[in-house]
């Protein structure tokens, strides 16, 4: 086994494709087969299965391209440091939901960035699951995964079943965002029931381990609410509520700045007793950086903010 073939292999997983690979590899389609029979032999495991539609992984396939995408990210970083006299670069990355205290951690934690250093840094909003599935397969490194306590046996199994480790970053309940000009603005006292005639604005990938898309909406979503309009992404979502008519949103606290700049109201709802849990998440094998521990208590830092 060398590094070439852990390239091969991970660019075989990549592509799901033999023939693709080896274009990409700028190799001959038997080289790049042979190649990999060798490293299957040498290893006495299977790592792809060939199939009449293509590449797929098996599980043996999926333990050692972890290790390969692993060990391939260090060389690259080796080299990056001495060849040429590169400077060792700044790599970050995290997914967190779309939080407004998350986003606002965030905003403190680029200033930390070096401008005389090379740097790397992703910042992805997404839903809880697809973050697991992105700590997983390390196209990222830290994730802030949000649900509802009532689910949190499912995500303790998962965490589990995928070898992450994880800390509670908060524990809070939802508030209403509404524009100034809604009708409900002026309103102390909000009832679920108040909401029948509202829009609600809404993230658009509720999702739970083990239990139907349909059962995690429900277990989402309020049956005095009909009208809705999902989104996949946050810029839009002030926006939204600001320009469109009885629209609202059930968010964690957002900061008196952004309320101030989309002529937006928070306001509590006493029916409302759902709890929610934000969790950080890495790899039991994964060892922290200083920008990772920098952003974690930036996080930390906006939680008790932001998160009273």
């Amino acid at each position: 086994m060398n590094i070439l073939h852990l390239k091969y292999a991970v660019e075989i997983e990549k592509t799901r494709s033999i023939s693709k690979a080896a274009e990409n590899l700028f190799m001959a389609q038997p080289n790049l087969s042979r190649a990999m029979k060798e490293l299957e032999e040498s290893l006495g495991i299977t790592i792809f299965n060939r199939t009449s539609k293509g590449i797929t992984v098996t599980p043996d396939g999926e333990e050692f391209l972890q290790y390969a995408r692993r060990i391939i990210a260090q060389v690259d970083e080796v080299e990056a440091i001495y060849n040429n006299g590169k400077q060792p670069k700044q790599s970050f990355s995290v997914c967190v939901p779309r939080a407004s205290y998350a986003a606002a951690a965030f905003t403190e934690f680029a200033k930390r960035i070096r401008i005389d250093t090379p740097a790397e840094v992703y910042y992805k909003e997404t839903g809880s699951i697809h973050a697991v599935d992105a700590i997983v397969n390390e196209t990222c490194n830290l994730g802030v995964i949000r649900y509802q306590t009532a689910f949190e046996r499912y995500f303790r199994n998962l965490f589990l079943e995928k070898k992450l480790n994880f800390e509670v970053i908060a524990d809070f309940s939802y508030v209403l965002l509404f524009s100034e000009t809604h009708p409900l603005a002026e309103k102390d006292d909000i009832t679920l029931a108040d909401l029948s005639d509202s829009i609600e604005i809404c993230h658009a990938d509720p999702y739970v381990p083990s239990m139907p898309s349909l059962d995690a909406k429900k277990a989402e979503l309020s049956e005095f609410v009909d009208k809705r309009i999902y989104v996949y992404e946050r810029s839009s979502q002030f926006d939204l509520l600001e320009k469109v008519p009885l629209t609202f949103m059930w968010v964690s606290p957002v900061p008196d700045d952004l309320l101030r700049q989309h002529h937006l109201v928070m306001k509590n709802c006493s029916e409302n007793v759902k709890v929610y849990r934000d969790v950080l998440i890495y790899r039991k094998n994964y060892r922290l950086s200083e920008l990772d521990k920098a952003f974690i208590t930036d996080l930390c830092d906006a939680k008790r903010k932001y998160l009273k």
